[in-house]
C-alpha cells in the first residue's frame, strides 16, 4: 500500500543524513584543501589494516583527515540505505536482496579479472553485506509515495557510486575521477536534501496553505537556470582544486595587477618564478589561469542572477516562502564570494578554502530547494489557475489594489 509521507522520524532521519553528507564534503574539502588526498596509498583498506581496525595511535598528520573521510563515508553510505529501505517499504526487501546478492557475487569475482580491482571487490563485498542485511530487516513500514521512492533509490545507487570513485581515484590517481568525485557529492547532497523537504509537514500542507499562482514572471525557468549556472560554477571549482597547482592568481581583485593577466608563455613563466607558494610542486598553466577567470566571471554572474531572482520573488508578497528563501540565497551567495576572496588573500588557508566550499554546497541546496518548491506552487503563466485554488485573499497577496482596465 502506497500512502503520503507524515512520520516525523522519518524526517529526522533524512535530516540526520543530508547533515552527515554536508560533513562529509567538509572532511573531503579539507582532504584537498591539505593536499593529503594520498595519504593513505591503498584502499578501502589503510595501510594494511581493515579500515574499522586501523589504530588510533597511527592516526597523524594527513593521514587522520584521509582516514577520517574514509570511515565517515562508510557512516553515509549505511544510513542511505537505511533511508532507502525506509521509503520502500516492504516492497524494497526484494530488489534490495538481489542488489545485495549481485554485489557480494562482484565483490569475488572482480579481483580474479584484476588485481587493481581488488579494493573494488572488497569495496562491493561490504556494501553488499550491508544491502543484505537491510533486505532482512525493518520489514513492517508502508512504501512512501512513488516520488519519494524513486529519490531513495536514486541516493541508494548515488552513495555507491560516490564510495567507489573515491576509492578508484586512490587506485588509479586520475584527477579527473576526483572532479567528478566532488561534483557528484554536490548533486548527493541536493538529493538527500530534496528527501528531507519531500518528507516535511511543512511540504505535505503547502499548497493548502501557499494557493496556485500563475508563473507570469518565469520563476520556475529563472531558478532552474540559476541551479545549473551554480553547479557549473562548482564544477569548476572542484576543476581548480583538483589541478594541484595551488593559486593560479594570487590577487583579487585583479589578476597579476590587471583586469585580465596576460597567459603567453613569457608571461606564465614568470609568473612560476614569482610564485609565493614554497611547498608547490606543480607549475600553473595558461589554462588553470584561464579557468581561474572563468570562475570568477561566473561568480560576478552568479550573484547578479541570484540578486535578480530576490528581486522578482519580492512581486509574490515579502510573506511569501521563495521571497524570503530568496533573500536567504543572496546572503549565502555574498558570503561565498566574501569566502573566495579571503582564500586568495589568505594564500588558500585549509579551513577558509574548506568552508568556501561549504557555503557553495549550501547555495546550490538552497537554489534546488527553491526551484522545486516554485515548481510546486506555480503554474505556467498562460494556464489558469483552479478556482478552487483562488481564495477571496491569499496571506502572501501583495497589497496594492488592482488596477481597472480602461475601456476603449
Amino acid at each position: 500500500m502506497e500512502r503520503p509521507v507524515n512520520n516525523p522520524w522519518l524526517n529526522r532521519f533524512a535530516v540526520f543524513t543530508a547533515a552527515a553528507t554536508l560533513i562529509l564534503i567538509g572532511i573531503g574539502g579539507l582532504v584537498t584543501s591539505k593536499g593529503v588526498g594520498m595519504a593513505v596509498p591503498d584502499w578501502p583498506t589503510t595501510y594494511g589494516y581493515n579500515m574499522f581496525l586501523f589504530p588510533i595511535s597511527q592516526w597523524v598528520g594527513g593521514i587522520f583527515y584521509e582516514h577520517t573521510h574514509r570511515l565517515v563515508a562508510t557512516v553515509v553510505g549505511t544510513l542511505v540505505v537505511a533511508l532507502t529501505r525506509w521509503l520502500g517499504g516492504r516492497p524494497a526487501r526484494k530488489p534490495l536482496a538481489i542488489i545485495g546478492s549481485l554485489e557480494v557475487l562482484a565483490g569475488v569475482i572482480l579481483p580474479r579479472l584484476n588485481p587493481k580491482l581488488t579494493g573494488a571487490g572488497y569495496f562491493l563485498s561490504g556494501i553488499g553485506g550491508v544491502v543484505l542485511l537491510a533486505a532482512v530487516v525493518w520489514v513492517r513500514n508502508e512504501p512512501a509515495e512513488r516520488p519519494l521512492r524513486v529519490l531513495g533509490w536514486l541516493a541508494f545507487f548515488a552513495v555507491q557510486l560516490q564510495g567507489l570513485l573515491g576509492g578508484l581515484r586512490v587506485v588509479f590517481y586520475w584527477d579527473a575521477i576526483g572532479i567528478f568525485h566532488a561534483a557528484l557529492a554536490q548533486a548527493f547532497l541536493v538529493l538527500l536534501c530534496a528527501i528531507a523537504l519531500l518528507t516535511t509537514s511543512w511540504w505535505q500542507n503547502l499548497r493548502a496553505k501557499i494557493p496556485l499562482q500563475a508563473d507570469r514572471l518565469r520563476l520556475r525557468s529563472v531558478l532552474l537556470g540559476v541551479t545549473v549556472l551554480i553547479f557549473a560554477q562548482l564544477i569548476v571549482g572542484a576543476t581548480m582544486r583538483h589541478a594541484h597547482a595551488g593559486l593560479a592568481i594570487p590577487d583579487f581583485p585583479l589578476a597579476y595587477h590587471k583586469l585580465w593577466p596576460p597567459m603567453d608563455a613569457v608571461s606564465v613563466a614568470s609568473y612560476n618564478e614569482n610564485r609565493r607558494e614554497v611547498n608547490e610542486t606543480n607549475p600553473i598553466t595558461a589554462f588553470q589561469i584561464g579557468l581561474q577567470m572563468v570562475h570568477r566571471i561566473m561568480a560576478l554572474v552568479v550573484v547578479c542572477a541570484v540578486a535578480f531572482c530576490a528581486l522578482r520573488t519580492r512581486r509574490l508578497g515579502s510573506r511569501h516562502p521563495l521571497a524570503r528563501w530568496s533573500l536567504f540565497w543572496l546572503a549565502l551567495v555574498l558570503c561565498q564570494i566574501l569566502l573566495g576572496a579571503a582564500t586568495i588573500w589568505s594564500n588558500k588557508a585549509a579551513d577558509i578554502a574548506t568552508l568556501h566550499v561549504l557555503v557553495g554546497a549550501l547555495s546550490l541546496v538552497t537554489s534546488a530547494l527553491l526551484t522545486i518548491v516554485a515548481f510546486h506552487v506555480l503554474i505556467p503563466g498562460r494556464a489558469a489557475v483552479p478556482a478552487a485554488a483562488q481564495p477571496a485573499k491569499t496571506p502572501f497577496a501583495s497589497a496594492k489594489p488592482a488596477v481597472p482596465a480602461q475601456s476603449h
